[in-house]
């Protein structure tokens, strides 16, 4: 296998709404919320869904790299039940080999309420459900093993059972990738992300605002005296600025593409992961990948929902 991708197992059901819907449910525009199975059930009591699909930031960018012909398998935690049934055949059909075995469980398996709104940016609601109690014990070890990389989700790290499994896949991995995932995450393991991306990781994603939360910088430019030290490689993803990587001393730019008729932000970063990723792994220049995962994020935000085709 060339990748094997870890992360949260969500399903998710893609909504369009209107703003003001944000602001009756106190929900902040472009953010992800976690909430209860109770209140995850309210919100979509009102609303028509648009699509349901096995998602996950991680699961997101492997299939895309499964979709430019990469060999890929995926570990994450789903509930034998209705969801976790179609979240699984959901990726088989994309040819991503799922590495867990489902079983009866106590928690359903986890959705991702995706929101909408007429501007195209998605704010989410998360019911983690039995995703987020992932263990050392889930860890499929041969599969680790038989990778080239593993890319791993920020989404998916919490103290207690998946720090114990986030462990065990960097202990036995040969190569190792990380996305910070979101400014919330990062302001929560702030000191656990810190540790993973200047220790552990060979390679991390960030967007701007979580590499500048991560560090506590007030410019950019401290970001690349910060990128330069670390010495392992540092991809940005900034908007319309386009991305940004740093190896070492090298500082690689590549322009965002222009005129593109935007209809949803979801899974921009996640297939941009993918488009870079599959570059890394099939030996192209960071140029080049930069240039692949723009190409990826271009497309995918012109289309509803995380998946190209």
């Amino acid at each position: 296998m060339k990748i094997l991708g870890i992360g949260n197992a969500i399903v998710d059901v893609i909504c369009k709404v209107e703003e003001d819907f944000l602001s009756r449910n106190n929900l902040t525009k472009s953010t992800m919320k976690l909430v209860d199975e109770t209140e995850f059930k309210k919100l979509l009591s009102s609303l028509k869904i648009e699509q349901t699909i096995a998602g996950g930031s991680v699961a997101n960018s492997i299939v895309g790299l499964s979709q430019l012909g990469n060999s890929v398998s995926f570990i994450g935690k789903v509930n034998n039940d209705e969801l976790g049934k179609k979240y699984e055949k959901s990726l088989t059909d994309e040819k991503v080999k799922y590495c867990y075995k489902k079983k009866e469980e106590p928690v359903p398996t986890g959705t991702c309420l995706i929101l909408i709104t007429p501007d195209s940016e998605r704010t989410m609601c998360t019911f983690l459900g039995i995703a987020g109690k992932i263990n050392d014990k889930d860890i499929n070890e041969n599969a680790i093993k038989n990778s080239e990389l593993i890319f791993l989700e920020g989404y998916l790290w919490d103290e207690g059972e998946p720090k114990a499994a986030f462990n065990k896949a960097i202990g036995l991995s040969k190569k190792k990738a990380m996305s910070l995932s979101d400014q919330f995450c990062v302001e929560r393991h702030k000191k656990s992300f810190f540790d993973l991306v200047s220790n552990k990781l060979d390679i991390t994603f960030a967007n701007e605002q979580e590499i500048l939360s991560l560090i506590n910088a007030k410019n950019f430019d401290e970001v690349i005296t910060f990128g330069k030290q670390l010495g392992k490689l540092l991809v940005i993803t900034r908007g319309e600025k386009g991305s940004i990587a740093i190896q070492k001393n090298e500082v690689v730019e590549c322009d965002s593409k222009k005129n593109l008729k935007i209809i949803d932000l979801t899974g921009a970063g996640d297939l941009f992961a993918a488009g870079f990723l599959h570059g890394q792994v099939n030996n192209l220049s960071i140029k080049e990948s930069l240039e692949k995962g723009t190409e990826m994020s271009s497309k995918i935000i012109q289309k509803i929902g995380a998946r190209l085709n």
